[in-house]
């Protein structure tokens, strides 16, 4: 462990003292500032390709985009000629792709550069500038080069700050990265119903410039909670280089063989963010008695559903600790793919000849994100302990990378999905985490034995049992 010149420093008895819930004060500060930048995220994320293919790539619309046929060729040049809905899905993929690859380097720039509040502080303000640029056309594809650099500085800061709030072992920080990921989802629960209101009923712009008050709200939560957070130092001040040791270097081996896994949830997840509203567009009923529900709405379960499910899941592997039963992380891991593969399946058995019903996509929801709920966290606390503390920001940036390998690859799926029959494209999406799942089970044993001991499992002799 690196001396008092870690930006990341452990906390003083006093401060760790300073709690709030069981749980260090600074976590609910890194954990509001992400549900805020949730807030702002998954307003564009529900937004964006109904906006691009009911609206801005229309002919005499599209012409207003500054850059907009010069960034078209380019796109066509690769991937051929593209119709609205190639573009938009592709679009959305190739934003989505970067704005997850960026915490990559906006985590080597708060190890290395600059400190971490300053990474974090610098990306909200430019992500706030991004939203707002996309209250017009002519700035849009500026907003979203200001929205992926933001972010990338943002949440490749923000995750590395929890692991110093905790001390080596503590058995809380499995429990933190579930906290953290239910006030993200918090944020997405508010974020479609409050965008996707605006736009219904004041325009697209509106629905945008919401997304960009809730950017700026989290950057003055985050300033004003600064207080609760361990010391920054600037990483000019650390002393010279240390290589890794022998368990520091078998742990970053381990986690580059978990990291595949990681693309393979993802894969089929951004599938939910990219095609799925075209889906549900276009084959689902969304109408309950006479009022037409909009189609954000539904991605607002996102954030509902893990509401609700990640306190009782925090509690069954509590209960499960006292019993030396609670599956170890790996197992978790699978046990998330097989879930979100099966609440894929239901998304295939909706009928082709007439709208489906609306209940469909509500359990597709409410399944999928319990799968989420065993994998995301898991593998985000994984990385988190696993990883060398001067390569943590590095490494959780790597682990985000996974993300944006599986959005290029829902990119091409998208242009596919207009290629052959719904069910045929979820039964494919499904099939990538079950293969996912069942290879996870089948490792875990070796996996272990070359990781050692899973500080996130209370009782690891109890769970190697599973």
């Amino acid at each position: 462990m690196e001396p008092i010149a870690s930006p990341d420093a452990i906390p003083s008895p006093e401060t760790a003292r300073r709690n709030w819930l069981d749980h260090p004060r600074g976590l609910w500060v890194l954990a509001g500032t992400e549900l805020w930048d949730r807030i702002s995220w998954h307003g564009m994320v529900a937004m964006l390709v109904l906006y691009m293919t009911g609206e801005l790539l229309l002919p005499g619309r599209v012409e207003h985009v500054v850059g907009f046929a010069s960034y078209r060729a380019g796109l066509e040049h690769v991937f051929g000629p593209m119709s609205v809905t190639q573009l938009a899905t592709q679009t959305f993929a190739l934003y989505f792709s970067a704005i997850t690859f960026l915490p990559l380097v906006g985590g080597w720039i708060g190890d290395k550069v600059m400190t971490r509040r300053a990474a974090v502080s610098l990306g909200a303000l430019t992500m706030t500038a991004g939203h707002f640029a996309m209250a017009f056309d002519a700035t849009f594809l500026l907003a979203l080069v200001l929205l992926v650099i933001g972010a990338g500085l943002l949440r490749g800061n923000l995750m590395p700050q929890i692991r110093a709030l905790y001390a080596a072992g503590d058995r809380r920080l499995g429990d933190a990265f579930q906290v953290y990921t239910f006030c993200i989802n918090v944020g997405a629960f508010i974020a479609p119903i409050a965008s996707g209101t605006m736009a219904k009923y004041y325009g697209w712009h509106a629905g945008f410039a919401v997304a960009g008050v809730g950017m700026l709200a989290g950057l003055i939560w985050y300033l004003a909670g600064s207080r609760h957070l361990p010391p920054q130092v600037p990483p000019r001040q650390a002393g010279p280089a240390v290589p890794l040791t022998a368990p520091e270097k078998r742990n970053v081996w381990l986690l580059v063989m978990v990291w595949p896994f990681s693309v393979a949830f993802w894969t089929a997840q951004a599938q939910v963010w990219n095609v799925y509203s075209l889906w549900v567009r276009d084959h689902i009923a969304m109408t309950v008695g006479t009022f037409a529900v909009p189609i954000p709405w539904l991605q607002s379960l996102d954030g509902l559903a893990p509401a609700v499910e990640a306190p009782l899941l925090i509690l069954l592997w509590r209960w499960q600790a006292t019993r030396k039963a609670e599956p170890d992380s790996l197992t978790k891991l699978a046990t998330g793919c097989l879930i979100f593969a099966a609440s894929t399946l239901l998304l295939a058995l909706s009928p082709t000849a007439t709208r489906g019903p609306i209940w469909l996509p509500v359990a597709f929801h409410l399944l999928s994100n319990l799968g989420a709920m065993f994998f995301a966290p898991v593998m985000h606390a994984y990385f988190a302990t696993r990883a060398p503390e001067r390569w943590r920001g590095t490494l959780i940036g790597v682990e985000m990378l996974s993300v944006a390998v599986a959005s290029l690859i829902s990119g091409p799926m998208g242009g596919w999905y207009t290629q052959v029959s719904p069910p045929v494209f979820w039964l494919v999406t499904a099939a990538i985490p079950a293969i996912a799942g069942v290879l996870l089970l089948a490792l875990r044993h070796p996996l272990r034995v070359f990781g050692g001991p899973d500080t996130l499992v209370k009782n690891e002799a109890g769970a190697a049992g599973h």
